[in-house]
């Protein structure tokens, strides 16, 4: 029954922890003091117990990926979400109706101011100016006729030869001919209006859009339908919505100096295009002639950006890039290491120089790419646990696995690309 005991013990030993092992160690000292138990059954318990106790057992560190914080030189930017605008836009409508002659223009080229689009057939439109031209003529011949009249009815006004009813008839035959050729002029402007008219001309220079109608085509004039467009691209505006929070503080930095000034103001932008890319050339935003949105609070920006290539169209979505600054020693945190509370307030872990995990407090401005720029909080050399949070609690000793050298190519290249403040 000993034996059996003893065992039993030993069972124990082997399945229970090094806590458990103390326990049953301590019930063979027990065991050991009875008058029954031998005194080699029980130093052999007692010998197993200290072999035990000489050798706990140990779990292994958890393993966590820390990335070490540098400090580093970063431009601060802010992006404002837009859409492209023509910068001028004219829809062509016939003046006069008629039949489409001609079409003149290559869809989708570029044309010039006063550059013909379109032909309507004049044959009606000349046979009025000839005949406005034959009503002058008609008119100015009846003035020679009334100014003689009238030159000779003075004449023998004067010698008392005609009555003073007479001359002032004379008179006004004279005047009235008179104008008749100024309506028969007017009558001539009109038709020679009208004449141009049927050759239809781009007002500005742009880009010509398709043709609503062809060849054969009847139209009126200033019907509701255009007959094509044409925009002015380069350069072209981009509308931008802000909050007018946002507003006060992009005009504050302005004024201050951190926003790039270009002129009165106005502040020196980029263009981030829909494929992520940025757009080679710079704008002009112009904070000037802005409404704020009473239902929404936003306010509508406009901005000049060259487009000597024609690589931006009307109604691309883009994102306008300010550079408000540059900070020299910017602390960058994986957006993943940070955690915030029901509070809101952001946190992250970081491991000590002794290899235990401390939670520290951040306080953090804005989303850089894949980053967060903390203020406070975060010391250059800090190591910050970025893999591995969920299997660690705060004050453990932890293995350190460094990914510092395999997530700075990522790092770098998210930098490069701004992302949309956090304020």
């Amino acid at each position: 029954m000993l034996l059996q005991t003893l065992t039993s013990i030993f069972d124990h030993l082997r399945l229970l922890t090094f806590t458990g092992v103390r326990r049953i160690c301590a019930a063979a000292s027990r065991m050991a003091a009875r008058p029954m138990m031998s005194a080699a059954i029980a130093g052999l318990a007692l010998a197993g117990c200290s072999a035990e106790a000489e050798a706990p057992a140990t779990a292994p560190r958890p393993e966590v990926g820390v990335v070490e914080i540098q400090p580093q030189r970063q431009t601060i930017t802010t992006e404002l979400a837009g859409r492209t605008r023509p910068r001028m836009i004219a829809e062509i409508r016939p003046q006069v109706g008629g039949i489409i002659r001609q079409r003149l223009f290559e869809e989708g080229a570029m044309v010039k101011a006063g550059q013909v689009l379109y032909q309507i057939e004049p044959a009606a439109y000349q046979a009025g100016v000839a005949s406005a031209e034959a009503g002058l003529a008609k008119a100015e011949a009846a003035v020679v006729a009334t100014r003689s009249t009238a030159q000779r009815s003075e004449r023998l006004l004067r010698l008392k030869a005609m009555s003073a009813q007479e001359n002032d008839d004379a008179q006004a035959a004279y005047k009235q001919a008179l104008a008749e050729v100024g309506v028969a002029k007017a009558d001539l402007t009109t038709a020679r209006i009208n004449l141009s008219f049927t050759r239809i001309t781009a007002p500005i220079a742009g880009r010509v859009d398709t043709s609503s109608v062809t060849i054969g085509a009847l139209v009126t004039a200033n019907q509701e339908t255009p007959l094509t467009t044409v925009q002015q691209l380069d350069p072209l505006f981009v509308d931008v919505t802000q909050s007018s929070t946002n507003l006060l503080r992009l005009k504050r930095d302005l004024v201050e100096g951190r926003l790039k000034k270009v002129g009165d103001d106005e502040a020196q932008i980029r263009l981030k295009l829909e494929d992520g890319s940025l757009y080679r050339h710079e704008g002009r935003l112009q904070f000037s002639g802005v409404t704020v949105n009473q239902g929404t609070g936003a306010v509508s920006l406009r901005a000049l950006v060259p487009n000597p290539e024609g690589l931006l169209l009307p109604g691309m979505y883009v994102q306008a890039v300010l550079e408000e600054a540059v900070v020299e020693q910017a602390m960058l945190v994986p957006q993943q290491a940070v955690t915030r509370n029901p509070a809101g307030e952001a946190s992250a872990l970081v491991v000590d120089r002794e290899s235990k995990v401390e939670r520290r407090m951040l306080r953090v401005d804005r989303a850089i790419g894949n980053r967060w720029l903390v203020l406070e909080g975060i010391a250059p050399g800090d190591r910050v646990i970025v893999e591995g949070t969920l299997r660690i609690a705060q004050g453990e000793t932890v293995r350190v696995v460094d990914l510092t050298e395999r997530r700075a190519a990522p790092s770098a290249a998210a930098a490069s690309l701004p992302g949309p403040a956090a304020r």
